[in-house]
C-alpha cells in the first residue's frame, strides 16, 4: 500500500505570538520533532505545508526526505493547507495520513493504524475523545480539494458521506500546542 503523510505546518501561530513551528523543544524546535515521528512512520510519500514563517522554517528546521508545499492562502485556516497539498499528493496514494506539525506527541504506532483501515476516513478515539491523526482514502482525496475554512477536515469527517472507523488509542489526546499554557504543557511532559 502507497501511503502519504502530510504534515500540517503553515499556521500563522496568532493565539501563541510567535512561529510555534519554532518553538524550542527537546533540543531542536518543535516542527523538527513532529517531521521525525512522520519520518519514523515510513510514509511513501511526506508532504509538509508552510505559510507563515516558511522562510524561517526552511532555514532552521530539517526538512529531509519532505516535499515541502507552500500555502499563500495559510491565513484562511488549515482547509485551504489540506486543499493545497492534496494536489501534490503522488497518484499512486492510496491515501493520506493527516498530522498537525504542533502535535510532536503521537505515537507512531498509532499512525500505522489509522492508516491501515479499510474505510474512507479513519479518526483516532482517545480516552477524551476524537482527534489526529486522520485517514483519508483515495476515494476521499477529491474532497480534499475543496476544503475551506478552520474546522474543515472535522466537517468532513462528520458529514455523514462516507463511513468512519474510530481507531481505539489508549491515554488523552496528545497536546497541540496553540497557547502558552499548551506549550507549558508539553515542556512539563504531558505530551499525551
Amino acid at each position: 500500500m502507497f501511503v502519504t503523510g502530510l504534515v500540517l505546518a503553515a499556521g500563522a501561530s496568532v493565539r501563541l505570538g510567535e512561529a510555534k513551528q519554532l518553538l524550542p523543544y527537546r533540543g531542536r524546535t518543535l516542527l523538527d520533532a513532529t517531521l521525525d515521528l512522520a519520518r519514523s512512520c515510513a510514509f511513501d510519500q511526506l508532504l509538509v505545508t508552510l505559510g507563515g514563517a516558511a522562510d524561517l522554517v526552511r532555514e532552521r528546521v530539517d526538512l529531509t526526505g519532505v516535499q515541502v508545499v507552500e500555502n499563500a492562502e495559510f491565513s484562511t485556516g488549515c482547509g485551504s493547507s489540506v486543499r493545497a497539498a492534496s494536489q501534490a499528493v503522488d497518484p499512486r496514494a492510496d491515501g493520506l495520513v493527516l498530522l498537525l506539525g504542533d502535535q510532536p506527541g503521537v505515537r507512531a504506532a498509532d499512525v500505522r493504524r489509522v492508516a491501515a483501515v479499510t474505510t474512507p476516513l479513519a479518526v483516532c478515539r482517545y480516552a477524551d475523545g476524537l482527534g489526529h491523526p486522520f485517514w483519508f482514502a483515495r476515494d476521499v482525496l477529491p474532497e480534499l480539494r475543496v476544503l475551506h475554512g478552520d474546522k474543515a477536515v472535522w466537517k468532513l469527517l462528520h458529514s455523514g458521506r462516507h463511513p468512519v472507523t474510530e481507531v481505539p488509542v489508549d491515554g488523552p489526546v496528545p497536546i497541540d500546542v496553540d497557547t502558552r499554557a499548551d506549550y507549558r504543557r508539553l515542556l512539563s511532559g504531558e505530551a499525551r
